[in-house]
């Protein structure tokens, strides 16, 4: 050969071979949208912990890029569909945001249900792991989560159920709506990020929340009282596309899967659950806000209003039953772990 064809097919043969490696590169690595702020506390301490021990594990092979504060789109309500659509391979999902598409997680939301943040979230890792839950088809998911169960915050002081009377508060989800409802209030629905203006021009007189929204997106600036009723819990998901999943390696594959599911939640419920206990701490020591814990009347009078709320969703169709069999039996062996 020729030292000039040499040299030739050589270079092209570099050439394809850097471009062959460089394409290789780009397929794995994966976008996450994040429409929470950047300093959020589940992005900090769940989120990304878990692209960095994934990344670990596969030696870099496998990469992350984030995109917090909505870098690929905004609405929270639209992050399942980026994912779909291949705007993002990975996102962080409020999925009663998106009624009907995740439609059998309204178990999880039955007010009521859960103690708290570790048992919810126990159960809902334990379900998604089991096929339990429908709708999740096209996804690959990291994690489901559930939050604490949700308190009303208010700028008039509420000192029992019977303050909430007539007053407009936000929900998050048609299930939280039907507490709301029960407890005599009325429910406007909004996504958390709206809250704030919505409080300050008066279109609502208070909203759910459990405590990280409080801070995170500036609620405990438009409200000084805190009635901690016990409501029911709202689902959050890790997603990723399933189509994209599978498209991986092996490896980056058992290592996604490997630091997901029921460890993730653990991880979830140790840095929020630490986080909430701080935040409460934070406004019982603010004078400016007044911290409620209803009496035990109160509470059992709240959890009789909401039991109609259980009953309804359960003797709505033969499913519903099921589901919420199935989260009853979950949730005891919880319970029975926890008092071994």
């Amino acid at each position: 050969m020729k030292r000039r064809d040499f040299l030739s097919t050589a270079t092209a043969a570099s050439l394809a071979t850097l471009a062959g490696t460089r394409a290789a590169r780009a397929e794995d690595k994966v976008k996450w949208a994040v429409f929470t702020p950047d300093r959020e506390v589940t992005y900090l301490t769940v989120m990304r912990p878990y692209a960095e021990a994934v990344q670990r594990q596969t030696n870099n092979a496998l990469t992350v890029e984030f995109f917090p504060n909505g870098g690929l789109g905004r609405n929270p309500a639209q992050q399942p569909q980026l994912v779909l659509d291949g705007v993002a391979d990975i996102a962080w999902v409020i999925p009663s945001y998106t009624p009907g598409r995740f439609a059998e997680n309204e178990v999880l939301e039955l007010p009521g249900v859960f103690n708290n943040l570790r048992e919810a979230t126990t159960v809902s890792s334990r379900l998604i792991q089991r096929n339990v839950l429908r709708g999740y088809d096209d996804f690959f998911v990291i994690g489901l989560f559930c939050t604490a169960p949700y308190s009303i915050h208010t700028n008039f002081p509420v000192n029992s159920i019977a303050d909430l009377r007539g007053k407009k508060i936000r929900a998050s989800s048609a299930i939280e709506s039907a507490g709301i409802r029960a407890l005599g209030a009325v429910p406007v629905g909004m996504p958390v990020t709206e809250i704030p203006e919505a409080m300050t021009r008066r279109a609502i007189d208070g909203a759910t929340s459990h405590m990280s929204p409080l801070f995170d997106f500036g609620l405990e600036r438009v409200t000084n009282n805190h009635f901690f009723i016990r409501l029911g819990v709202v689902p959050l998901a890790i997603l990723m596309s399933k189509r994209r999943f599978d498209a991986l390696p092996a490896a980056s594959q058992a290592a996604l899967r490997q630091h997901a599911g029921e460890g993730l939640g653990n991880v979830f419920s140790d840095s929020i659950g630490r986080y909430n206990d701080e935040l409460l701490q934070r406004l019982r020591d603010n004078p400016r806000h007044r911290v409620v814990m209803p009496s035990d009347a109160e509470q059992a009078a709240a959890q009789q209003a909401l039991a109609a709320v259980r009953d309804e969703w359960v003797a709505r169709t033969p499913r519903n039953r099921e589901l919420k069999a199935e989260l009853d039996a979950e949730l005891a062996r919880v319970r029975a772990a926890t008092r071994s």
